[in-house]
């Protein structure tokens, strides 16, 4: 959610943004791709819509409306019960999945910000899902230690860039095999891919390796695809 400056503030993006690296001999879909599928999906339920407006409006960082829909169909296909969200800002992303979990679903979602955190209940409690989402206003560094909840079916991490690699640490025992975590921003606006520079930031060079750990990482069968800012998506398997 945070700018590849550091900072907390930035344009939102509509629609996917596709890069168009080769692969192999076949080229990765491409901006007319994009534009495609932008105009194929259906539009967005009310809702979802005025708190994109409002994001973008207010310049708060939000996932694209791709990664909402990929986090939508992620939780219908794991019927997840059972959501642990690192970042909430204003809610987007916990709303697309708030309304696509079962009846008896719950969402634990982590931001010491109670400014941006109070708009997100209140779109929550809109769409009828006020009860099952719990906010906790705190620093995910604080919290994750002695999270109570266990057997998580999905993990979605979008909060400091610096701090991914602690987050994954301290939630791969949270999740159940074949839980997942979901985790936004990994192509970072085209700076991951960049060649290293002495004036990249912390963030940067913080994803740049946590990209390589996460694809590595023992515990998890783990992609990244180009979906929104890079989404990497990874389920335990031990």
């Amino acid at each position: 959610m945070p700018d590849p400056d550091g900072s907390t503030t930035g344009e939102t993006v509509f629609a996917d943004e596709w890069f168009p690296v080769k692969q192999g001999d076949k080229p990765m879909a491409n901006s007319d791709d994009g534009e495609y599928l932008a105009r194929l999906h259906p539009g967005l339920p009310p809702l979802l819509l005025e708190l994109e407006k409002m994001g973008t409006y207010d310049e708060i960082p939000i996932v694209s409306r791709d990664t909402g829909r990929l986090l939508s169909v992620l939780v219908h296909a794991m019927q997840a019960n059972r959501i642990l969200e690192i970042g909430t800002a204003y809610g987007y992303s916990t709303l697309w999945m708030a309304l696509a979990m079962p009846q008896a679903g719950r969402i634990w979602t982590i931001d010491p910000n109670r400014e941006r955190t109070a708009i997100a209940m209140d779109f929550l409690t809109r769409a009828g899902k006020g009860d099952a989402v719990q906010v906790i206003n705190q620093p995910a560094l604080e919290v994750l230690p002695s999270f109570p909840q266990h057997n998580v079916d999905i993990v979605f991490i979008d909060a400091l860039k610096h701090e991914y690699k602690q987050y994954l640490d301290m939630c791969i025992p949270l999740m159940k095999r074949s839980g997942l975590v979901i985790v936004d921003n990994l192509l970072w606006s085209g700076r991951s891919s960049a060649e290293a520079a002495p004036g990249d930031s912390v963030d940067t060079k913080a994803i740049r390796e946590f990209n390589k750990y996460f694809l590595s990482h023992p515990q998890l069968d783990a992609t990244i695809v180009p979906v929104g800012d890079g989404t990497g998506i990874g389920s335990r398997i031990e």
